[in-house]
């Protein structure tokens, strides 16, 4: 029973530190928020230089910065939207025609201008160069959003295969020359939009065949792309969730499509 009793107490401690330090952290970026705006921290960013590689390659580390910063711009965004509501909220209360609600207005953008600029906040609170993270960052969203189109490609080809399946059995199975001749023609346009396609398609850069690679070492390529869009999410992870959805349906479109 004793025994029962400390862990319970031990864990209780544990959770009330956690609160606590939660608490603390939120304040300390409340306050960075008040103290140094979106002006302010763009001078900053201005004093920082960084020469980006010619092959445009991401390495290890520079993946690892970029995640470290995700997490950080995380706090500061829930903390720059409760901002925002609030004054929002204020604004709505005191009246959008009054002094008071004007200013309130005006604090809300500011907190909006806090959220969109997040991430270059906490790269510059966890001593990052901002310059190469803003660089790095724009090589991931290139291969995340590469690795985006690509499955939609995936997908769209096997529905195409499966069409075209399809329309050849059809051909096949026609018994007259008329609805033959209908199947040819539809066959002859769907070979040209497969040459167009063909043609018309670009290689992927090497650099974002690599960052591709090396950023699926530490997560699913898609996930960047997500979370830049969750910063204007109402409930947290509801992006994440869209996406993997989103992906899962894509997968079984394309399987499906595939059996056929």
């Amino acid at each position: 029973m004793r025994r029962m009793l400390s862990a319970v107490l031990t864990l209780s401690l544990a959770l009330a530190g956690c609160k606590a330090k939660e608490a603390l952290d939120k304040a300390n970026i409340a306050n960075d928020l008040n103290k140094r705006g979106t002006v302010d921290l763009m001078k900053q960013v201005a004093d920082d230089k960084y020469d980006a590689p010619a092959d445009g390659k991401l390495t290890d580390a520079q993946v690892q910065m970029y995640l470290k910063v995700r997490g950080h711009e995380k706090d500061i965004v829930k903390v720059a939207r409760e901002e925002a509501k609030k004054h929002a909220d204020a604004a709505n209360k005191a009246g959008e025609k009054s002094l008071s609600g004007m200013i309130e207005g005006f604090k809300t953008l500011g907190s909006a201008a806090d959220m969109l600029t997040a991430d270059i906040r906490a790269a510059k609170d966890l001593g990052f160069n901002t310059q190469e993270y803003i660089w790095v960052k724009s090589q991931i969203l290139a291969a995340s959003t590469a690795a985006m189109g690509e499955k939609m490609q995936q997908g769209m080809a096997a529905t195409m295969e499966a069409s075209h399946a399809q329309m050849k059995k059809s051909y096949d199975e026609a018994k007259d020359d008329q609805t033959k001749a209908m199947y040819k023609q539809m066959l002859d346009s769907y070979e040209q939009q497969q040459k167009e396609m063909a043609a018309n398609k670009t290689a992927e850069e090497p650099a974002v065949a690599y960052n591709r690679q090396l950023l699926s070492k530490y997560e699913s390529t898609l996930n960047a792309f997500a979370t830049e869009l969750s910063k204007w999410e109402d409930k947290p992870g509801e992006v994440q969730k869209s996406v993997d959805q989103w992906q899962k349906d894509l997968d079984k479109a394309t399987a499906e499509a595939k059996k056929q």
